[in-house]
């Protein structure tokens, strides 16, 4: 089992924030997914790359308690996170499962579910396929498929623009590629989901911005200050060049005549042919 320390962003107490904003922040454009998903009362659905559930709760409410909700994550912290808020909840048709997403064939898990979900985890692997060829075997015939991940995600910027952002970015792109992750993933996906008998049926795009003092700053200011001190360790990025950046970012969350485009965050829903 890998050990929670390989994940790219942590799993400690600030990250277990961090995703809670994020996924309050693309909520609505996931419940939208879901509908053409077909998810609705009754279903049977796999959430793969769960991390601490925020997603695997709002399904497990709109299957019921005749539905199910199976979510797979690679980190013992977060899948202990979904089982002990599961059991305080007393929620009981989520199972959560602790296994690398590419190894869901070792579960021996039914096969015939109504969905699967993904969310801002093929951009970790550095190759997607057994992942979607796994997700195929386990739908049922018409089964469908929902993504969303990255696509162009260095096109984020912050208005008016600061030189040391982009050095940042650039920084944050390096270690993605150095661990293996791909942040233009879903330029892949059409044809690995054609080459496992997926046909695509929905492409989407959700461009979103924030501004200082909205909720949705707090997702890319808790973003840095978490991650910005492991791109130093990592030698992607230089002390002082941090230390810029977070004295930049501290000015320019004070500025009312800022905003940023956050990264465009691509979606997909795809249909299992038999």
């Amino acid at each position: 089992m890998p050990d929670d320390r390989e994940y790219l962003l942590g799993t400690d107490d600030e990250e277990l924030v961090r995703l809670g904003i994020q996924h309050r922040l693309w909520a609505e454009s996931a419940v939208h997914l879901w509908e053409k998903a077909r998810i609705k009362p009754g279903a049977r659905v796999l959430d793969i790359g769960s991390g601490p559930g925020y997603a695997s709760f709002d399904l497990a409410q709109l299957v019921g308690p005749t539905g199910l909700v199976v979510a797979v994550d690679e980190s013992h912290r977060f899948i202990s996170h979904i089982r002990a808020t599961a059991g305080a909840l007393h929620v009981e048709h989520i199972q959560a499962h602790c296994a690398d997403v590419r190894e869901l064939g070792t579960l021996n898990l039914p096969a015939g579910f109504d969905a699967a979900w993904i969310r801002w985890v093929l951009c970790f692997l550095p190759d997607p396929s057994p992942v979607l060829a796994a997700v195929h075997d386990l739908l049922r015939p018409a089964g469908r498929l929902a993504i969303q991940d990255y696509f162009n995600y260095e096109a984020m910027a912050l208005a008016p623009r600061r030189p040391i952002f982009h050095t940042v970015i650039d920084a944050v792109a390096r270690s993605w590629h150095a661990s293996g992750g791909d942040l233009d993933v879903m330029a892949r996906i059409p044809k690995l989901c054609r080459t496992h008998n997926l046909r695509i049926i929905d492409l989407g795009v959700t461009q979103r911005v924030a501004r200082p003092h909205e909720p949705a700053w707090q997702w890319p200011t808790l973003f840095w200050r978490s991650f910005l001190p492991r791109l130093v360790q990592m030698g992607h990025l230089d002390e002082d060049d941090r230390q810029a950046f977070m004295a930049m970012w501290d000015e320019a969350s004070r500025d009312p005549d800022t905003f940023m485009v956050l990264p465009p965050v691509f979606s997909v829903v795809a249909e299992r042919i038999p």
